[in-house]
């Protein structure tokens, strides 16, 4: 007897990689102790929560004895909240924007499954560049969308020919990740100029809007001066959709948001739709708390952050360099997106455990031939996985030649 739908069943079966690595090292750790367990696999962001946030935390535990103090509000958010936020956003993205522009939800997943669940017809496609966030799929796919993939040069950029050629009738959005996970790419504002004007065209000959729907959780994370250029301020049908997961180290708190463009039309009619989702969803409402943290912590420098994980990502290279596998420089965020010795990411994978080393295979981000590893770990973690690193390369390289041969 079926007791779960075969799209739930098809998705489990697919899972997410990184969840699944994640499982593997709990097992692990529990086996060998934790120390020994080096787990490059989840982008958890490790750095404490700025003190503004600590403080307002402190601040709240104080005042629960308010009436409905963690009570429901409007489901788009506290108005107070929404228009800190909005004036936030409005320098943040060179655009202003109002407090009815904007909408908190639980998590920038929360966010973008509410935008997809309020602008997709049944087999409308969204377009991603690989390699890509793998619960792209998953989010589209629930509000009865397809997630169809455009290849990227070698470089990770955007391949213009081949995403003309991706676009049909059915074409409804493009989602772009800038800084990338996982490869760490930062698009110029050149890059997102050619992506509108394309999409422009697109619109116009499909007598409806292709959105360019921008994830942004790892803007805060940009290095050696690199700009983070908006798309809002480039295309009418531009939505951003973020968090504070990573930038504050609030990811359980679950608070991200979406931001339209002012000049989008019948914004009030997509806003009404996007709210209702969120309610509808069974979401109801942004979290209470991580509003009041949200707010205490806009604005607040992000220096130390970026410092750090600049020093992780050079260690990281180093290492990677001395077990002589390539590899592209990231740009942003705190993933780096090496090739796996010989082209074969399971094999690698494989090869790193053997030495308690966890990464996420290329497939899980739909990019054979790559591994995905998170630097989001103290430096003492990232130093003691050198030797394993060129262990690990050695021995897949080793094989690969023994099948070679045989």
């Amino acid at each position: 007897m079926a007791v779960v739908s075969e799209m739930m069943k098809e998705s489990i079966e697919q899972g997410s990689l990184i969840r699944q690595m994640f499982d593997l090292g709990i097992k692990l750790k529990q086996q060998y102790g934790e120390e020994n367990v080096l787990d490059f696999s989840l982008g958890n962001p490790d750095l404490p929560p700025p003190p503004v946030v600590q403080e307002a935390m402190a601040d709240l535990a104080k005042n629960l004895n308010r009436p409905a103090s963690l009570g429901y509000m409007q489901n788009a958010g506290f108005a107070w909240a929404l228009e800190a936020l909005a004036e936030e956003l409005s320098k943040e993205q060179g655009v202003g924007l109002s407090r009815f522009d904007v909408m908190l939800s639980c998590g920038a997943a929360g966010a973008m499954n509410a935008f997809f669940h309020s602008v997709l017809e049944r087999d409308d496609e969204v377009l991603a560049f690989t390699p890509y966030f793998g619960e792209y799929k998953f989010y589209v796919r629930n509000h009865g969308g397809i997630l169809k993939t455009v290849p990227t040069r070698e470089d990770f950029m955007p391949d213009f020919d081949a995403l003309e050629k991706s676009i049909t009738p059915k074409t409804r959005a493009l989602i772009i990740n800038s800084p990338n996970n996982p490869t760490g790419v930062i698009y110029s504002e050149g890059v997102l100029k050619k992506l509108v004007a394309i999409l422009e065209s697109a619109s116009k000959k499909n007598g409806r809007p292709v959105y360019l729907v921008s994830d942004e959780p790892y803007r805060y994370l940009a290095y050696d001066n690199c700009q983070v250029p908006s798309v809002l301020p480039l295309y009418t049908y531009a939505v951003v959709i973020s968090s504070f997961s990573k930038k504050y180290g609030i990811a359980g708190e679950r608070i991200g948001y979406l931001a339209v463009s002012p000049e989008i039309e019948d914004k009030e009619l997509l806003m009404g739709a996007c709210i209702m989702s969120n309610r509808i969803l069974g979401f109801v409402n942004p979290p209470v708390v991580g509003q009041y943290l949200m707010k205490a912590a806009l604005g607040s420098s992000t220096e130390n952050a970026l410092s750090v994980y600049a020093k992780r990502r050079e260690i990281f290279c180093d290492i990677l360099d001395n077990a002589g596998i390539e590899y592209q420089k990231p740009m942003g965020a705190f993933y780096i997106f090496p090739k796996a010795p010989d082209g074969d990411d399971e094999l690698f994978i494989k090869c790193l455990q053997e030495e308690k080393i966890l990464g996420v295979s290329g497939k899980g981000f739909g990019l054979a031939g790559y591994i995905r590893l998170c630097y989001a770990v103290e430096e003492r973690v990232i130093e003691k996985s050198r030797e394993g690193f060129k262990r690990a390369a050695d021995k897949a390289r080793s094989v690969k030649q023994d099948r070679k041969n045989v």
